[in-house]
């Protein structure tokens, strides 16, 4: 509704005045929203950045084995090397949310290996490398939720934010238009009606 089809009327103002109440509650609501999430945000990179510098760690140091074994077996003789059979475990999912953010935090449980066949020839080395680079498996694992949390942390305050700025620079300022706009006209009104009050008391006296 544009100033020009705006009827002066208190009802009007009444009404204008409510619903400037009302954004101004949701873009509190909106405002304190993205505080919360982006403290939830900070907590789960410190949380990501923790879990992925001791990924990383024993990632260089799975990568330290490979070369150690490598050296020992030579590559044609690595990639022959029996495998590590299949891990078998439990993926234990714990979910919370967040003001509506659904978060997950995940543990694995791994159960018993079995023994892989041996190899042509035992090597301590190649024996040490596969060992290494299994226990990355379940950390990988950790890494992905909470890189997933982070991703549905970020789209949800983007989302937060863009409903917010809606709401400060356009809805807000429309709205304290339009009710200044029709409070201008009721004292305007108000004038008139107490000129012609006064108007007509000067007739009536004369």
């Amino acid at each position: 509704m544009t100033d020009e089809t705006l009827v002066p009327t208190q009802s009007a103002r009444l009404e204008l005045a409510e619903e400037r109440t009302g954004l101004r509650e949701g873009y509190r609501f909106l405002d304190e929203k993205r505080l919360i999430l982006a403290a939830e945000m900070l907590a789960e990179i410190r949380r990501y950045e923790t879990a992925r510098r001791a990924f990383d760690a024993d990632y260089a140091h799975a990568c330290d084995l490979l070369k150690t074994a490598i050296v020992r077996q030579g590559l044609d003789g690595l990639e022959v090397y029996p495998a590590m059979p299949a891990l078998e475990g439990v993926l234990d999912v714990r979910r919370r949310s967040v003001l509506g953010v659904s978060l997950e935090d995940v543990e694995v449980e791994l159960g018993e290996r079995a023994e892989p066949p041996p190899g042509v020839e035992a090597s301590p080395e190649a024996d040490a490398c596969r060992a290494a680079f299994a226990v990355l498996v379940p950390k990988a694992a950790q890494l992905a939720a909470m890189a997933a949390n982070l991703e549905r942390l970020r789209a949800d305050y983007a989302r937060t934010a863009r409903r917010a700025r809606a709401l400060e620079d356009v809805l807000l300022p429309e709205v304290d238009q339009r009710l200044a706009h029709i409070e201008a006209a009721l004292e305007e009104l108000e004038r008139e009606e107490s000129v012609r009050a006064r108007i007509g008391a000067g007739w009536s006296r004369g």
